[in-house]
């Protein structure tokens, strides 16, 4: 029986498998070009989406790094203006912020600064998707109308906090940088100018879970790029604050000074004054909180003398149910046999009494008794 109930399952395991194998087949992963439309506003698309390629080797390197799935472009064509949107999937919105933002180098930025997750008049990110479209007169409407739809589709969990402690007051428009590793830290210090800071990206401990952003601050005839990079824990934020302040110190990188705050470390590299990198650090948005009026816990165990006392009572509680039902069991027994003798208890048809014959005198079952 085991054996035949271990077939079943095998069979039955086997089935299922070849049926979600074939669902699988039947319904293959979307494309992210799939996501756009037929038309948008006054462009109707010429051609199907078709399957792009990053333009660069590092652009290759940066898109790989933050997550890249797919990317596909498709052509339009309304009232004698060409429009081309090209659209970007990533694994979570982390990966698309750090390629939006290293995208938008290549766009000028919009002025004044849009509100929500747009670099520029024609590149914006929708959750892990980011849309780089090619004419700067993208309409409102349009872009707002093709975000809702690809939202339906993306995953959009919150942005990384990082990108929220950067001050606002001074902040060059374009020139913030998100870096989930190396290769997307190399390509901002290049886009920023700082290729002598390039030895940073090997030193910021991306290994270890970091994450890091740019910008760069003007203000007074000051300038100043700032770095922050956030770690897991204020433990490894102190450790690798030491080994950069050491690494730093021995590579004579003239320029950086470092702080930390918590599990953030701040960098401000090449600034104009230690003033204007002092006030930079001061308005980071970016606070550590130690909480004294955390509610305690009271000890919910009761006096020892009540459990004691508990104890005696729940073991008298045992003993008297089974006296009682003791005597009660007996007491049938012997009232049953009573009344009704040789009925119902040890009915001399159905014992057997072995007898080893030692005596004359024959053994009755009623002798026991």
């Amino acid at each position: 029986m085991p054996r035949t109930l271990l077939q079943i399952f095998t069979i039955v395991f086997l089935a299922a498998s070849g049926v979600i194998s074939a669902a699988g087949q039947s319904h293959p992963t979307a494309t992210p070009g799939s996501q756009l439309p037929e038309r948008l506003g006054k462009w109707t698309a010429g051609a199907p989406p078709a399957a792009a390629e990053p333009r660069s080797d590092e652009e290759t390197k940066v898109l790989k790094e933050a997550g890249l799935i797919g990317m596909d472009t498709r052509a339009y064509a309304g009232a004698g203006q060409p429009l081309t949107l090209t659209i970007y999937q990533f694994r979570d919105p982390s990966g698309a912020y750090e390629a939006l933002t290293y995208l938008a180098k290549d766009h000028p930025p919009s002025t004044p600064p849009r509100p929500g997750v747009i670099a520029s008049a024609s590149i914006f990110q929708v959750g892990n998707f980011v849309v780089d479209a090619t004419r700067e007169n993208l309409a409102s409407a349009d872009r707002i109308a093709l975000s809702d739809q690809i939202r339906k589709h993306a995953d959009n969990s919150p942005l990384p906090p990082i990108r929220g402690y950067l001050p606002d007051t001074g902040r060059v428009a374009g020139t913030d940088r998100y870096t989930l590793g190396p290769e997307g830290f190399r390509a901002a210090i290049t886009s920023l100018n700082l290729a002598e800071f390039a030895a940073l990206a090997d030193l910021a401990g991306f290994s270890s879970g970091a994450e890091s952003i740019f910008a760069r601050y003007r203000g007074d005839a000051k300038e100043a790029v700032l770095l922050l990079i956030e770690y897991p824990t204020p433990q490894l934020a102190e450790l690798h604050l030491r080994h950069l302040e050491a690494t730093t110190a021995a590579a004579k990188l003239e320029g950086i000074t470092a702080e930390r705050r918590g599990s953030l470390l701040s960098l401000v590299l090449k600034p104009s004054s230690k003033d204007f990198a002092a006030t930079l650090r001061s308005h980071i948005k970016y606070e550590t909180e130690v909480t004294w009026n955390e509610p305690g816990a009271t000890a919910t165990d009761p006096p020892w003398v009540t459990v004691l006392s508990r104890i005696f009572v729940g073991t008298g509680v045992f003993m008297i149910v089974a006296v009682v039902l003791g005597v009660a069991f007996g007491g049938v027994r012997v009232v049953t046999k009573f009344f009704f003798p040789g009925k119902i208890f040890d009915r001399a048809d159905q014992m057997e009494i072995l007898q080893l014959g030692l005596t004359g005198k024959h053994i009755q079952h009623r002798d026991f008794y």
